[in-house]
């Protein structure tokens, strides 16, 4: 397996999604497809996917359609997509989305504070219902990071 180390001259995206069994995320997109994991816990786990950081999910069958992920205390959309800014974008994308008055599902905060991988979040939806998350690290160089 390779880890891909990310560097600020390319975006890269982020992406979740549900899953039923994260053995059986871990086997597929781990070992099959070669994903590097990074960071987990036992309701998500990120792996490395060519750069990018894609996240496994854990729900029950019955919650596919609308599933939530604790993450960091709090419960976060499962199927939502991203991407991951430098911090003085995010910061300014931030006060500009309070500023109008934006109804975020997660405030602008930053969480695993301390921790490989600290990150800026917020989560909010489109006009059509999809969750976004817009993130950015402080160090870019700890996408891929494992917890201590």
């Amino acid at each position: 397996m390779t880890t891909h180390k990310p560097t600020p001259d390319y975006p890269r995206f982020h992406l979740a999604f549900p899953v039923t069994d994260l053995d059986a995320a871990r086997r597929f997109y781990g070992e099959f497809l070669g994903c590097a994991e990074g960071r987990s816990s036992a309701e998500w786990v990120d792996f490395d996917f060519h750069g990018h950081q894609i996240v496994a999910h854990k729900v029950a069958a019955t919650q596919m359609a609308d599933a939530t992920s604790l993450v960091d205390g709090r419960h976060v959309p499962v199927r939502h997509f991203g991407v991951i800014l430098d911090l003085p974008a995010w910061e300014a994308l931030a006060a500009r989305l309070e500023a109008g008055g934006t109804k975020f599902i997660v405030e602008p905060y930053v969480r695993f504070k301390g921790l490989p991988g600290e990150q800026a979040t917020m989560f909010f939806l489109d006009p059509f219902g999809n969750a976004l998350e817009f993130k950015a690290f402080a160090d870019i160089g700890l996408l891929f990071a494992k917890n201590p």
